[in-house]
């Protein structure tokens, strides 16, 4: 087993989950407006779908992926969507709570129980296949993970250093989100986060919209090159 190549490999991952993204913004979205069961079946989620881009990638099914332009523009088409449609969903959330507190300002109520009330709370399996689509639709994760494994796990690589990569990445991702459900989830902090719920919604979807609009931009260049 190689554990230089899974230092290494650790040491990448981690400051790619701790860089600002889809799947940061969904958990911390997550943490501060739903249960915290929620939120960590949320953060499985996630690193489930890292699992999944993990497998794809050690058995070349991603590269096979990129390689094919109909497929690759299919992914990206897909992806980008379904994060445009998050990003629609969290600006709106943003722009609805922004205009209810403007309304309840003379009324006897503080906008963090407006907050508190307007929130719907997710079930446990709507958290986790929230954190599984943002992470496994992003084509964004697709291409980390084929330059990642493209790089480091090379052919002379062994079985037994693959699998614990693939094991190592898992754990690594669920822990990372599995804390800052935790952290964020706890209630002083979401307390003091709830009246700021409407900037949060905001911040989400901003980053969803930037995805997508990057992706959908690639897309774009794809199909002017064909011409």
């Amino acid at each position: 087993m190689d554990m230089t190549l899974l230092a290494s490999l650790a040491v990448i991952h981690i400051v790619a989950l701790m860089s600002p993204g889809p799947d940061f913004a969904i958990i911390v979205k997550m943490a501060t407006q739903q249960t915290r069961l929620t939120a960590l079946y949320c953060a499985l989620g996630i690193a489930v779908a890292i699992l999944v881009h993990t497998f794809l990638s050690l058995m070349g099914i991603s590269v096979m992926i990129q390689q094919s332009h109909v497929a690759f523009m299919a992914v990206q088409l897909i992806g980008s969507s379904y994060l445009a449609w998050m990003g629609y969903g969290a600006l709106k959330s943003a722009l609805t709570s922004i205009i209810s507190k403007r309304r309840t300002a003379d009324i006897s109520i503080s906008p963090t129980q407006h907050n508190m009330a307007k929130n719907t709370l997710m079930s446990s399996l709507t958290g986790f296949k929230v954190g599984l689509y943002t992470n496994l639709l992003n084509p964004k994760a697709l291409i980390f993970f084929i330059t990642l494994f493209s790089v480091l796990i090379t052919p002379q690589v062994n079985d037994s250093t693959k699998v614990a990569a693939t094991i190592l990445l898992f754990i690594l991702s669920l822990a990372w989100f599995s804390l800052l459900a935790l952290i964020l989830s706890k209630p002083r902090v979401q307390q003091k986060l709830l009246a700021a719920n409407s900037i949060i919604d905001l911040l989400v979807g901003v980053i969803f919209i930037a995805v997508a609009v990057t992706i959908a931009n690639n897309i774009l260049h794809q199909i002017i090159s064909q011409f």
